[in-house]
């Protein structure tokens, strides 16, 4: 939520939904904005520690999404982003067992 709200760009309206939607695999949680997307090339390289894909231009230490990932892995689940790619908004997803 607070990445949905930092990051959310220069949109005139900005939109943040959570919910969850069925899958194969089960219930898959998230938070989708409207906001500035994910080039996919950085979709994997943002979870890792110390990662910013700004870090002239934003507060975060880089710790934050590393720090879920690896809470959701110890509970068996997984953490993704969907995004087309910058100026297309993103999804975080998480899944569990």
């Amino acid at each position: 939520m607070g990445n949905a709200i930092r990051y959310i760009g220069k949109v005139d309206l900005p939109e943040i939904e959570i919910g969850a939607r069925d899958s194969a695999e089960g219930p898959v949680f998230f938070v989708s904005d409207n906001g500035e997307g994910i080039d996919p090339r950085y979709h994997e390289k943002i979870f890792d520690l110390f990662e910013r894909l700004d870090p002239e231009g934003s507060e975060g230490t880089g710790i934050g999404l590393a720090l879920v990932r690896r809470i959701v892995h110890l509970h068996g689940g997984r953490i993704w982003v969907e995004s087309d790619g910058v100026g297309h908004g993103s999804t975080f997803c998480l899944s569990f067992p």
